[in-house]
């Protein structure tokens, strides 16, 4: 079992999350139900299944979970882009948290690349 919060990708997603709280609250009052509502969720499903794969008994399993966090981050950087689209998150900052989710996607590309070589080596 690892700690979560020693996780270098763990913290950047969680400071993410963060970011696009604060920067969803100027969004439309109409879309609290919609778009401010799935991209919140899809955001804070990234260190949400980093910190649940970490409780998990295996590298295998943890990899799952960090795929799963992955899927999340590409749902995230759609929901930026189409936010942007709509007009609720200007170009600048649209591109800021678009840089972070690249980021965050690279380095989970290379946690799960580790995950599954760790796996691998075991067997």
């Amino acid at each position: 079992m690892k700690d979560f919060r020693t996780l270098n990708v763990w913290q950047k997603s969680h400071e993410h999350a963060v970011m696009i709280y604060q920067e969803t609250k100027k969004f439309p009052k109409e879309e609290v139900y919609g778009i401010t509502s799935q991209i919140r969720r899809a955001i804070v499903s990234i260190p949400t299944n980093l910190a649940e794969g970490c409780g998990r008994g295996s590298d295998r399993d943890f990899a799952k979970f960090a795929q799963i966090a992955f899927g999340s981050a590409n749902e995230s950087e759609y929901l930026i882009l189409l936010s942007n689209e709509l007009g609720f998150i200007d170009k600048t900052d649209s591109d800021e948290l678009t840089e972070k989710v690249t980021e965050i996607k690279r380095m989970l590309t290379s946690l799960i690349k580790n995950l599954h070589k760790s796996e691998s080596a075991k067997s």
